[in-house]
C-alpha cells in the first residue's frame, strides 16, 4: 500500500524568507479562498516568527490579522500553524512565563491549531514549558529540532533531543532544517531514528538556497516523514522553499500517495503573489533572493533570515562607504562584503559555541560577524561591540551552548566582569503581565478580546507603542514612498537624477539633521531639515555618537527607566540604545557626568556618527 505524504504551506515564511514584510490582512484574506481551492494542502502556516511584529511595523494590528487570516482555513478544514521561539516566544529576547502562557491562550483564540515550538540553541529546558502551555491551551504541540552541520550537531544528538521531547509530551516532531544545510542521508537518520522511538507525526521543513532540499525531503520521506513544508512560485527555491509542483512530482515517481494539485488555482495563487509583491512588498525582496547559492553551504546562514540580510546589506555596505570615501579608499561592493560576511561567520560561530544558526541566534552570530567586518575595514579591532542579548547567549542567560567558547570570548567577559550563568533560562526573566495591565490601564488602552492586546503589548512593547502612536505607519509610508522614488529614478539619467542626503551638522556647538537636495527637488518632500521641539538639544557637552546606523531608543523594554536631562550617569552606564539588524545595541557612558541633551526622538533613525546625546 502507498505510504501517504501531505503538503503545508508555509505563506508566512514564503514572504520573509524572501524580504523584510509579509502581505497586509486584506491581502492574506483575499489570497486565502484560492490557497483552499487548490486542494493539496493538509496545513498552511499562517502566523508566528516575525509576522507578528512586521504587523506592528506597518501599523495594522496582528490580532485583526490572525483572526481574519486563519477563519477561512478552519471553515475549509486545513489546520494552521504557527512559529514559536519558545523562550523567546515571537521576538528575539527572552519573555516572562506569564505572557508565554498568555501566548497560547491567545492565539489558540485566534484560530491557530499546532504551534511549531524551536528554542535556537536547542536547549530542551526552554522547549518543554511550552509543551504544557500548548495543551492547557487545546493546541497541537509541535517541537522542533533545529538542524546545523558542525562537530557537535551529531545524528545522536538529534535523535536523543527528540527521546527527551517525546517523552515530555510532545504530539509531533519537526525537523527544522532552517539553513538547507541538512545533509540528506543524516536526516534520513535522525528521521528513522524518531520513528523507532515512536511512531509520531514528522515534518520536514527546509530552504532551498544551499541545493540539498530536494534530496532531504526524498530521505526523510523514504524514512517516514508524513508532513513536508512547501513554497511555490514566485517566492520558491533561493532563499526559499521548494516548489510545491516539483516536489509533489518527485514524490509520486518515488511511490508515495500524495495530494493533486488544481493547476488553475496555482496559477491563481501565483497571480496574487506577483500582485501583492507589485504593490509594495517587491520593493523590500532584494532580486538575488531568487537565486541558489552553494556558498550559503559555509556559513549555513538560515533562509529566513538571508531576506532581511540582504536588506540589512544596503545599510551596511553604505556606513562602510562613507568611512571609505572620506579617506579616498575604494568603494565596497555588496558582493565582496556578502563574500566577507560569510567568511567572518565560519570565523565568529565556533567561537561562540555553535549555536544552531536559527532565530535570534543566527542574528546573532551574522551581527557579530557583521560588526567585525565594518570594524576592520575601519581600522577596527574584532569584538569591538557585542549587544547585549548576544552576550547572554554568550554568557549562558538563553540557554546551554552546544559548544565550547574560545579563550578570547571568554577572556573578554572576565576583563567586563561579566559573569557565566548555568541555571534554568527563565529564572532570568520574572513574570511582567500585572505590570502590562497597570500601564494599559493608566493609558486607557483596552485588553482586548481574550487579553489578545494585552498580549501584544507584552510581547512586543516598542512596537506596540509605535503602532498605537501611529508613528510605526507614518514610518513605514514614508519608507514605501522613499523606496518608489528611488526604484523610479534608478534608470534616470546621471544628470537628471535626483538625489537627497541626511547629514548631521554642527552650529555653534548644536547637532542639526539636515537634508541636502541636488537637482530640482520638492521642498515640502524634505523630511529632517531640523530638529523637532522635543529632539532640540538644551545644552553643551560631550557628544554622544551612534556607532551604527538604525533606530533610537531611550529603552528596549517597559522594565527600564529612561534616562533624562539633568540625570547623572557614571562612566559604563547604559544610556540609550541603538536597534539595528533585530537587536537592540546598548551604548554606553564613556565617562561620568550629566546628560545635558537628548538630541533625538525615540524610534527616529539615525545614522553612524549622530550625535544622540551630550553629557557635561
Amino acid at each position: 500500500m502507498e505510504r501517504e505524504v501531505k503538503f503545508s504551506l508555509v505563506f508566512r515564511d514564503m514572504w520573509q524568507s524572501a524580504g523584510k514584510y509579509v502581505p497586509r490582512v486584506d491581502q492574506l484574506v483575499k489570497v486565502a479562498p484560492a490557497i483552499i481551492e487548490m486542494g493539496c494542502f493538509a496545513r498552511v502556516e499562517t502566523n508566528g516568527g516575525g509576522f507578528e511584529q512586521v504587523n506592528l511595523l506597518f501599523g495594522e494590528n496582528p490580532n485583526r490579522a490572525v483572526r481574519e487570516w486563519t477563519k477561512p482555513f478552519h471553515e475549509a478544514g486545513i489546520q494552521t500553524h504557527m512559529l514559536d521561539r519558545a523562550l523567546n516566544g515571537l521576538r528575539m529576547s527572552p519573555v516572562p512565563a506569564d505572557v508565554r502562557k498568555l501566548f497560547y491562550k491567545v492565539k489558540h483564540a485566534q484560530g491557530t491549531d499546532i504551534t511549531r515550538t524551536f528554542c535556537g540553541l536547542n536547549d530542551v529546558r526552554n522547549i518543554i514549558p511550552s509543551i504544557g502551555y500548548a495543551h492547557e491551551a487545546g493546541m497541537i504541540s509541535q517541537c522542533s529540532l533545529c538542524i546545523t552541520f558542525s562537530p557537535v550537531h551529531t545524528v545522536e544528538y538529534y535523535v536523543n533531543m527528540a527521546k527527551q521531547l517525546i517523552e515530555a509530551g510532545a504530539d509531533e516532531i519537526c525537523i527544522k532544517d532552517m539553513a538547507g544545510i541538512g545533509r540528506p542521508v543524516s536526516l534520513g537518520k535522525i528521521v528513522s531514528g524518531i520513528k523507532k522511538i515512536k511512531n509520531i507525526p514528522i515534518q520536514y521543513h527546509s530552504h532551498a538556497g544551499p541545493g540539498f532540499n530536494m534530496a532531504s525531503i526524498l530521505e526523510v520521506c523514504q524514512a517516514g516523514c508524513d508532513y513536508i513544508d512547501v513554497g511555490m512560485e514566485p517566492l520558491s527555491w533561493g532563499t526559499g522553499h521548494a516548489d510545491l509542483i516539483s516536489v509533489q512530482a518527485m514524490l509520486k515517481d518515488a511511490g508515495f500517495k500524495v495530494p493533486e494539485i488544481n493547476m488553475e488555482a496555482y496559477m491563481k495563487v501565483r497571480s496574487l503573489i506577483q500582485e501583492f509583491m507589485d504593490d509594495f512588498l517587491g520593493l523590500y525582496i532584494s532580486p538575488k533572493n531568487r537565486l541558489m547559492n552553494s556558498l550559503l553551504i559555509a556559513p549555513g546562514l538560515p533562509g529566513g533570515m538571508m531576506g532581511s540580510l540582504m536588506a540589512d546589506l544596503e545599510t551596511n555596505l553604505e556606513s562602510i562607504n562613507k568611512y571609505k570615501a572620506k579617506r579616498n579608499l575604494p568603494f565596497m561592493t555588496q558582493d565582496e562584503l556578502l563574500i566577507k560576511l560569510f567568511n567572518e561567520v565560519a570565523y565568529v560561530w565556533p567561537r561562540v559555541g555553535y549555536p544552531p544558526l536559527v532565530t535570534p541566534f543566527s542574528q546573532y552570530v551574522k551581527n557579530l560577524a557583521m560588526m567585525n567586518v565594518m570594524a576592520m575595514e575601519k581600522g577596527k579591532e574584532r569584538w569591538g561591540m557585542i549587544a547585549d542579548d548576544i552576550w547572554d547567549m554568550i554568557l549562558g542567560k538563553a540557554g546551554r551552548l552546544p559548544g565550547k567558547l574560545a579563550p578570547e570570548i571568554i577572556e573578554k567577559a572576565e576583563r567586563e566582569g561579566r559573569k557565566f550563568f548555568e541555571g534554568n533560562p527563565q529564572d532570568n526573566y520574572p513574570d511582567q503581565l500585572e505590570k502590562y495591565r497597570k500601564m494599559m490601564l493608566e493609558k486607557q488602552w483596552d485588553k482586548g478580546q481574550d487579553d489578545e492586546e494585552l498580549f501584544e503589548y507584552a510581547m512586543h512593547p516598542a512596537q506596540y507603542e509605535a503602532y498605537k502612536s501611529g508613528k510605526a505607519k507614518e514610518d513605514f509610508l514614508a519608507d514605501v514612498k522613499k523606496r518608489r522614488e528611488e526604484k523610479a529614478n534608478a534608470h534616470a539619467p546621471a544628470e537628471t537624477e535626483n538625489k537627497t542626503k541626511v547629514l548631521t551638522v554642527d552650529v555653534n556647538g548644536q547637532p542639526y539633521r539636515v537634508t541636502v537636495a541636488y537637482g530640482a527637488v520638492d521642498p515640502a518632500t524634505l523630511t529632517g531639515t531640523a530638529p523637532s521641539p522635543a529632539a532640540m538639544p538644551t545644552g553643551e557637552g560631550k557628544d554622544v555618537l551612534s556607532p551604527l546606523e538604525g533606530k533610537f531608543f531611550l529603552v528596549k523594554n517597559a522594565q527600564e527607566t529612561p534616562k533624562k536631562i539633568g540625570e547623572k550617569v557614571a562612566k559604563g552606564d547604559v544610556i540609550c540604545y541603538v536597534e539595528a539588524m533585530k537587536t537592540y545595541n546598548a551604548i554606553r557612558a564613556e565617562y561620568d557626568g550629566t546628560i545635558t541633551a537628548i538630541c533625538v526622538n525615540s524610534g527616529d533613525s539615525v545614522s553612524e556618527d549622530d550625535v544622540l546625546m551630550k553629557i557635561v
